[in-house]
This record gives C-alpha cells, structure tokens and sequence, in this order.
C-alpha cells in the first residue's frame, strides 16, 4: 500500500528532469515492492503451514482429550458405584448382626426365665436362627461385595487409571511434536525468501550510492538557467564638463542628445525584475516569442515548439499523402469513390501545412535570434575589458564619459552611445548614417519612449544593430528614429556602407 501510495503517476508527456535522488528512491520504492511480496509469501506459507494446520490439531487434540477425560470419568464413577454397593452391604451386614444379638439375648433370658412357656422360648428360639441365618447371608454378600470392590479399585489405579494418563501423556507429547514442525516450518518459509530479500536490499543499497549530488545540481542548472549577462560597470557621467566649456562648445550638448542618455535607475530595475529567485517573479501576459522568458528558458520553449509544429505537419503530410493516393485510386476506379469529394479537405491540409512551415519559419527565426544573441554575449563577455580600455575617457554627447560600447541594456528604448560616433567634435548634430536596411515581417504598435511604431512590410534603415538586447535602433524616410524589436524585422546589413562598425 505505502508502495502505491508513493510510487509517482507521471504522464507519458511528462519530461520533467529526473534527479539521481528522485530515481533512488523511485527504484527503492520497486525494491521495497518486491520486499513486501516476499513477506506476503511469508505469510502464505505461515498460514497454510503453520497457523493453519495447529487449527486443525488443535481441534483434534481437543476432541481426543475430551474423550480421554470422560473415559476417566466413567472409570471414576464405576468405583464409586462399586463402593456404594459394598457399603450398603456392609450396612446391612451390620444391622442383622445387631438384631441376631438381640435375638440371642431375647432367647436367653426367655430360656432362663421359669416363667416363660415353652412356646415362647420355641419362638424365640426360631427367631434368633432366622436372624442368625440372614446374617450369615448379608455375610456373604458383603463378603463378595466387599471382594469385588478392592478387584476394581485395583483394577481402577493399576490399570485404568494409569492407561488414562499415558495415553493423555502421548497426546500432549503429540501436540508438542507438532509445535516443534510448526517452528521448523516458519523457520523455512523466512530461510526460503531470505536470498531474494538480501537481493532487495543489496538493490536498495545499490539505489542509495547511485545518488549523484552533482549531477542533480548541473540538471538544475540546465533547467533553470537564465542565459542572462551581469550587468556591466556603471560608466563615470563627469557632469564637471560644462563648467569649462565655452560658448562655442555648446554645440555638443543639444537637446536632441538629452534623450540618448542612459536611465541607469531603469535599467537596474528592469534587470532586478528578472530575477525571480530573489524578487518577485514578473506578472505580465505569455508573449508568443516568449521573449517574456529569460534567454536560455526562451530558447528551450521556442525549441519544444519548433518540435512540436514539425510532428504536427509530419502528420499533415502524411494526411496528404494519403489523400492523394485515395484520389489517384478514386480515379482509376470511379465506382469506389468520387475524386471531388476530397478536394475540400485535400485543400484543408495544404493549407493547414503551409500555416504550419509559416509557424515553424517564423519560430526558426526566433530561435536563431536568441542562439546569435548568445553567442555574441559570450563573445562580448570575453573581450569586455579590452573594450573598456579602449573606450575609457572617450566624450559622449553629453560631456560625459561612457562604458563599453556594447553595454547591454535590457529594456526598451535605451539609447546608446556609438563608440564611432563622433570622430569629430563638430559631427553631434549630423545624423547616424545608415549600415543597412531592413523590411517589417510584423507590424508594431511602438507605444512605449523611444521606440518607433511600423507597418508589416514598411522598408526602415538601420542606424545601429542589435546588441543582444532584442532591439535594433532603425529610422524611417522622413528622419524619424526609435527602436524597433529585431525579432520582427528582417535585416540587411551593407558592409561597405557609411559607418558600417563591426562589434566585438
């Protein structure tokens, strides 16, 4: 019972890691099982040979003791009859000597008496021979009485008696036998199961030293991984600049460059906000990129996805293919079917399967952003600090100093300091030149600061490529800039173009 109660009931599309500790304790569980069945066969086997069959003696041996004790009984009750008997005739043996003694004496003083008539002496006289005669009678009997009971009180302690007892002795040295076979029996049936239950055990011990604390901690790891960066240093923002400007530097700061400021305060919270281990885990609706996920757990759904969608137009395919075999014999053999009656769901499919590759293309693209995403964060991680180097002291637009050039912002719209910029402390007001263009695969609403709404296939040029944050900074005809998300664009970059930087 405590094995079915435990044992886990995991769906076939469960794919929940499984820890060594969870299988451990899952194959003790199968062991304890096996335990348990052979203490059940233990149990069987004590009840059919051990409890079972002292059940039945035990009845028997009541039986027969039962007999045995009113034999004895009876032989008890037979002496007793045989004593009432001699003692009755010795009773009455006595009462007649008594009245034969007052028959004589009745005679003699009649006979010595001058005044008695003969007669009276003649009946006294034959009174005292009738008395003397039942006398010797009652004699007798009581003799033979007398004889008779001492033969069966004899024959009762020499011989019932004793025949009794031995066979009631042989009965409970019987019984005692028997409970010796019953131990024996328990002993073998535990003897019987003991190499199977050492097995079980030896399994369980098995099971505990397959625990790997190591290979739990790396499946979790693998599980939860974020794919997230730290945050990078904080650049020192000299705001000491403008005191020792002149007039005729007052150029580089403009107002147009006030909004390509770094909001440091934002940019922490947003990236505190996806901490979830140690805050609060963000509420917000499930996007269809799920770019609401961190990388790593994003890239994991967009994969499990992607699989999904090609077992979904497998089958369609499949479907296809099969209405189209059915569709070549409906026309080779009209009597079995009409052709056009499958055109309606041959269509169905087709355009199930390509909605399908559309779903599939469009999650592929996902996919591969987030995989780019992470390869160039791992590159950028490697040669940060040479970056930093370079760019340490370099003047922004607003008279600060700036970090890395690919410092990471995590939320949009967050603009950037280009490290190649301002060649020239004249350039500030020139706009970015163009490095490519890129065409909307979806349209964008561009609700939030600093982003730039478009229309799906609307051709926009782009000013700055991502730098893993999932947003590319693009401007349209008419001069308008903001950032767009990359996932919804498709963009190509010029390489020969004007200001066209490679990043690190």
């Amino acid at each position: 019972n405590l094995v079915k109660k435990y044992c886990p009931k995991r769906s076939p599309k469960d794919e929940e890691p499984r820890f060594t500790s969870c299988i451990a304790f899952f194959n003790i569980l199968n062991e304890l099982n096996d335990y348990a069945g052979q203490r059940e066969v233990v149990a069987e086997e004590m009840g059919h040979r051990v409890y079972g069959e002292l059940m039945r003696y035990s009845h028997d041996l009541k039986t027969e003791r039962k007999m045995h004790l009113q034999e004895g009984r009876k032989a008890q009750q037979y002496l007793d009859m045989c004593w009432k008997q001699m003692d009755n005739s010795k009773k009455k043996f006595e009462r007649e000597c008594r009245e034969a003694e007052k028959a004589q004496q009745s005679y003699e003083r009649l006979d010595n008496d001058t005044n008695a008539t003969k007669a009276d002496v003649e009946k006294a006289k034959q009174q005292l021979n009738l008395r003397t005669h039942m006398a010797d009678e009652n004699k007798n009997e009581y003799a033979a009485q007398l004889q008779n009971f001492n033969g069966e009180q004899h024959k009762h302690y020499y011989i019932v008696i004793p025949q009794i007892y031995k066979q009631l002795q042989e009965m409970d040295e019987r019984r005692t036998i028997k409970l010796s076979e019953c131990y024996k029996g328990f002993a073998d049936s535990e003897r019987k199961v003991i190499p199977i239950i050492s097995k079980c055990l030896e399994g369980m011990i098995l099971a505990a030293k397959s625990v790997d604390e190591h290979r739990d901690s790396q499946l979790v790891i693998d599980c939860f991984k974020s794919g997230f960066e730290p945050p990078g240093d904080f650049p020192f923002e000299d705001y000491s600049q403008n005191i020792y400007r002149t007039i005729s530097d007052g150029t580089i700061s403009t107002p147009k460059q006030e909004g390509m400021r770094i909001d440091t305060k934002t940019t922490v919270g947003k990236a505190k906000g996806k901490l979830w281990l140690f805050g609060k885990k963000p509420k917000g609706p499930a996007l269809e990129d799920f770019s609401h996920l961190p990388p790593e757990q994003r890239r994991k759904k967009l994969q499990q996805r992607i699989d999904e969608l090609n077992r979904e137009l497998q089958k369609e395919t499949d479907q296809k293919d099969a209405l189209i075999k059915m569709k070549d014999v409906y026309e080779k053999n009209p009597q079995m079917g009409d052709p056009s009656s499958l055109q309606p769901k041959l269509t169905e499919t087709m355009s199930n399967m390509d909605r399908l590759r559309m779903e599939i293309h469009k999650n592929e693209a996902w996919l591969s952003e987030v995989e780019g995403k992470v390869a160039a964060r791992s590159d950028r991680r490697h040669s940060s600090d040479i970056n930093h180097l370079v760019t340490q002291g370099r003047e922004s637009p607003e008279g600060s100093y700036t970090d890395d050039a690919n410092q990471e912002v995590r939320g949009p719209p967050q603009q950037h300091a280009h490290p190649n910029e301002f060649d020239d402390e004249f350039e500030d007001d020139d706009p970015l030149p163009a490095i490519g263009h890129c065409k909307a695969i979806y349209p964008f609403d561009g609700h939030n600061e600093g982003t730039l709404a478009m229309k799906e296939g609307e051709i926009l040029y782009i000013i700055e490529e991502d730098k893993g944050d999932g947003w590319t900074r693009a401007r349209r005809h008419n001069g308008e800039e903001g950032y767009v998300p990359t996932s919804y664009i498709d963009v190509t970059l010029e390489k020969n173009s004007k200001g066209a930087v490679t990043y690190i």
